[in-house]
C-alpha cells in the first residue's frame, strides 16, 4: 500500500530542507578551499580582493545555513497527524481550485497525478488559510477559493 498523501508531502518537505542544507553546505565547503588556495597562491591587492569576496559569499552561504536549520527546526514541528476541523500546521487543504500542504514553502508537488503545493503558514496565501474550516471562502488574488476538505 502507497503511503498516505499527507505523508509523502511532509517527506517532500523534509527532503527539500535536507537537500537545501546539503547544498549550502557543499558551497561553504568549496569556498573554503578555495579560501585556502587563495592564501597560498598569492599576495598584493589582487589577493586581498580576492579574499575579502570570498568572506562576503561565505558569510552570505552562512547566513543561509543559519535560516535553513532554523527552517528544518520549524519543519520538526509539524505534525503528521491533525485531526484539526481547521487549517493549522501539517494540514492538507483541498480547494475547488488547487491543493496545498501548510507546512513550508517548497512549491509543487505531483502525488497520482494530483498537484499539491507546498506552503508556509505566514506566506499570504497561508495566513489566509490558517483557521479556516471547510466551506470557508478565501480570497487571494482576485480570486474566491471554496476550501472543500481539510486532511
Amino acid at each position: 500500500m502507497d503511503q498516505p498523501v499527507k505523508q509523502q508531502l511532509y517527506s517532500f518537505c523534509k527532503a527539500f530542507i535536507g537537500n537545501r542544507l546539503e547544498r549550502i553546505q557543499k558551497n561553504i565547503d568549496s569556498l573554503q578551499e578555495a579560501l585556502t588556495s587563495e592564501t597560498k597562491s598569492s599576495a598584493g591587492d589582487k589577493h586581498e580582493t580576492g579574499r575579502a569576496m570570498i568572506q562576503l559569499e561565505r558569510e552570505k552561504l552562512g547566513n543561509q545555513l543559519a535560516e535553513a536549520q532554523l527552517l528544518q527546526e520549524l519543519f520538526k514541528r509539524i505534525p503528521l497527524r491533525s485531526g484539526l476541523s481547521q487549517v493549522g500546521l501539517g494540514s492538507v487543504v483541498r480547494t475547488d481550485q488547487q491543493n496545498y500542504y501548510m507546512g513550508i514553502s517548497a512549491g509543487e508537488l505531483k502525488i497520482d497525478g494530483v498537484s499539491y503545493f507546498a506552503i508556509a503558514p505566514n506566506t499570504p496565501i497561508g495566513k489566509l488559510f490558517l483557521g479556516k474550516q471547510v466551506g470557508d471562502i478565501v480570497d487571494f488574488n482576485s480570486r474566491r477559493i471554496v476550501i472543500q476538505r481539510i486532511e
